[in-house]
């Protein structure tokens, strides 16, 4: 695997992004090569340890970045085959078409995107087949049309939740079976029947999955990419920089530090990165040379810019009544993803979060001091838990940004107050139906620990933007196809292509796009 090796292909990153698009293209006969920064994710009892993953944060990446203060903080990414796929909850969601054009906000303006929604719709199937997502399309009247019905039926409520759908409904709202990428088989009762490799277990998530029953990037498409004898993987790659020809118009070297600490390089005909947003606009930022003294691919001032992460809230509720619930995502809600009757702005969508226990209670209290929190133990509190996930539109600006010091360090810049109004009136809307939910109205408690420790700038699960795609290149840095307008045979297909974020988790629209551009691609090698 050394500087004589030459392929068709490099693509660096396996995640949503890059472990798709290796997936689609190997089928092709082309040679293709996927450098990963990271190794296989460990097997062990610890993959399901609340304590492990959640308070000691043992599979996160043991690195610092600074903020615009120039502090360090510790970043929610994980180095692994499959990208952040493997800690991901496989909420797989649709953006809706009207986040593809422009869409005004409380606090600013959605830009539009370069294609429709009509023109990532094909894919959106496809990829939700590829996942095996659950769900049914109808339910939510805010989502797009639907070429096909998705090819796994919905993941039945348990009863505890059944009863909060119910009485969702009864208010006038119109709550939809969330949709989620599991191999689950189900018997008429909704359990996972004998054969199911899913066991609908209540470390779904946040947790990598042991049995292997979650859709996610190395389990659904980079091991069987690697089934075909054209396709090669290093890991341990970390990929460094980019190098160009003389003419600066192509990139002719991939180097990268290897996990024995020498250095190598590969050549390709097309390199495409698919880092993660804040790596991707640092590698190419890092690549800066004669000819792109700014960084590859940013002769429009926008790589690292226009970061997003979502304005999340994960939040807990407490049960009047016990929740013997184990696989808590299955219930979604969107009425007021586009405005509400006393609100004419965008708020965003509701979602369940993967069921606490009582070692994550535990993790959480000391950030309870002073709140109304319930006077009960751990075990009891845990047992009677509901937990959601609120997810607003950040917009992107250009000064929340990703920059690199001297000596290479990460640096993101990130305004924590951008476009937050539509949020806090979502959560006075959960806050106000919790007594007509079952609930005590009085106990909606933050769940910090899916928000890394109550750092909204470590929470990186939801990152986009960065090398943004667009038709000006005085504004953009990618083409409609993901390819850099300055360089010829570069594309970038994780979620920085995202000129904007919408309200629902990025992965599925991540997925579908390195379909399309796999198409794309295949088609460019003949």
């Amino acid at each position: 695997m050394a500087d004589s090796e030459h392929y068709d292909l490099i693509i660096i990153g396996t995640g949503a992004g890059g472990g798709t698009l290796a997936h689609r293209l190997a089928p092709t006969g082309k040679r293709i090569l996927i450098l990963e920064r990271g190794g296989y994710l460990p097997r062990e009892r610890d993959n399901w340890e609340s304590t492990a993953v959640f308070v000691k944060g043992k599979y996160r990446a043991p690195e610092f970045w600074y903020d615009k203060h120039g502090d360090t903080f510790p970043p929610e990414v994980n180095y692994y085959v499959g990208g952040n796929t493997k800690f991901y909850g496989a909420a797989l969601f649709r953006l809706r078409p009207e986040d593809f054009g422009e869409l005004r906000h409380h606090g600013g303006v959605s830009p539009a995107w370069p294609i429709s929604y009509e023109d990532l719709e094909p894919y959106y199937t496809q990829a939700e087949h590829l996942y095996l997502v659950h769900g049914r399309h109808g339910e939510d009247p805010s989502e797009g049309p639907a070429s096909a019905q998705y090819a796994y039926p919905p993941v039945r409520h348990e009863p505890r939740i059944q009863q909060l759908s119910d009485d969702l409904e009864r208010h006038g709202l119109h709550p939809f079976h969330l949709p989620i990428g599991v191999n689950l088989t189900q018997d008429e009762h909704g359990r996972a029947t004998h054969e199911s490799v899913c066991i609908r277990c209540n470390r779904v998530d946040g947790f990598p999955c042991l049995v292997r029953g979650k859709a996610d990037a190395q389990v659904i498409c980079v091991d069987p990419a690697l089934e075909h004898a054209n396709v090669h993987m290093v890991t341990g790659a970390n990929v460094r920089r980019l190098e160009t020809d003389p003419t600066g118009r192509s990139v002719n070297r991939v180097v990268a530090e290897l996990e024995d600490g020498t250095t190598a390089g590969f050549s390709s005909d097309i390199v495409v990165v698919a880092c993660g947003a804040v790596n991707s606009a640092a590698l190419l930022l890092r690549s800066a040379n004669e000819q792109h003294p700014g960084g590859l691919a940013n002769t429009s001032d926008v790589v690292g810019r226009h970061y997003m992460r979502h304005n999340n809230l994960a939040l807990m509720a407490v049960s009047k009544e016990p929740n013997d619930t184990q696989f808590q995502k299955t219930l979604a809600l969107n009425d007021w993803y586009l405005g509400a009757d006393d609100w004419d702005y965008p708020l965003g969508g509701i979602q369940m979060l993967g069921k606490s226990d009582s070692d994550q209670i535990r993790g959480e209290a000391p950030r309870w001091a002073g709140m109304a929190s319930p006077d009960m133990p751990f075990e009891v509190l845990a047992h009677h838990a509901v937990d959601f996930w609120l997810c607003g539109e950040d917009l992107p600006q250009p000064e929340n940004r990703v920059t690199l010091d001297g000596d290479g360090g990460i640096h993101l810049a990130l305004d924590e107050k951008n476009n937050i109004e539509g949020l806090k009136r979502l959560q006075h809307k959960l806050q106000g139906m919790l007594g007509h939910l079952g609930m005590h109205p009085h106990h909606l408690l933050p769940h910090s620990l899916y928000l890394h420790k109550g750092m909204p700038i470590g929470a990186t699960a939801h990152q986009a933007g960065t090398v943004r795609f667009g038709s000006d290149p005085r504004t953009s840095a990618l083409d409609a196809n993901c390819k850099a307008h300055d360089i010829d045979n570069l594309y970038v297909v994780d979620t920085s292509f995202f000129p904007s974020i919408g309200a629902v988790n990025p992965s599925l629209t991540a997925i579908a796009n390195a379909l399309r551009v796999g198409d794309h691609i295949t088609e460019r090698l003949g």
